[in-house]
């Protein structure tokens, strides 16, 4: 290396290698990186007023604290359940919304002389059966990834269950907002049916970006290594 190009931070090195490495929630993730910077940062003040230079002191900072290979199933294992729980509680707090709102509908268009807008809504309310599951799983998951898990350890497969119920919700809130664009154009009852529509079109753009993003995190090595991260 000439003497003229400067050295790379050790610190920051590190912290963007792990933090490429993992996926997860975004908040959560900047709260991890965010604590081994800081970690960090304060294992080299200790040793630069005991006299190294920083680079030195920086070296020897993130060598003591493990290759960041070491702290990736522990961090990916953490933010796979994390990502789990943002998209169980997607899912539970949008599903009774939209099941509500098809209710409605469905009381709604009792009178309906249009055979397809009927359709329509039935296929809705159908579909929120689907939702409904998925809700439950939710609620499950949520209380799983809670207090249950300070006695009982997660079950491997929750992530990969909680991404598959949530796609298939997501799934059917796309279905159904073509059904309720459908009756809306073609019914009397226009306004409420389009209203369930564009809530049903907005419950699936966030419940299916969450469940996509939890499909990539449960694919990824979740098994938490032994003491891994204990630092």
């Amino acid at each position: 290396m000439s003497a003229l190009t400067p050295r790379t931070d050790p610190i920051e090195d590190y912290v963007s290698t792990l933090s490429a490495a993992v996926h997860g929630p975004a908040r959560t993730k900047a709260r991890m990186v965010a604590e081994v910077r800081e970690d960090l940062t304060d294992a080299v003040s200790q040793r630069t007023r005991a006299g190294l230079t920083y680079q030195r002191a920086a070296d020897q900072a993130v060598r003591e604290f493990g290759t960041a290979d070491e702290l990736v199933t522990s961090w990916q294992h953490e933010l796979t359940i994390a990502q789990a729980r943002h998209t169980a509680r997607a899912v539970a707090l949008t599903v009774p919304f939209v099941i509500a709102c098809w209710y409605l509908v469905r009381r709604a268009g009792g009178g309906q002389a249009w055979e397809v807008p009927r359709t329509a809504q039935l296929l809705a309310v159908h579909l929120a059966g689907v939702s409904a599951v998925a809700a439950l799983l939710a609620a499950v998951a949520l209380a799983a990834t809670g207090p249950l898990a300070r006695r009982l350890p997660t079950p491997d497969r929750l992530p990969l269950a909680v991404a598959w119920g949530a796609t298939a919700a997501s799934a059917s809130m796309a279905v159904a907002t073509l059904a309720l664009a459908v009756a809306a154009a073609l019914g009397t009852d226009w306004p409420l049916l389009a209203f369930a529509g564009a809530l049903a079109a907005a419950s699936h753009a966030l419940v299916a970006g969450s469940a996509r993003s939890c499909r990539r995190c449960a694919r990824l090595p979740v098994v938490q290594a032994p003491g891994a991260g204990e630092h």
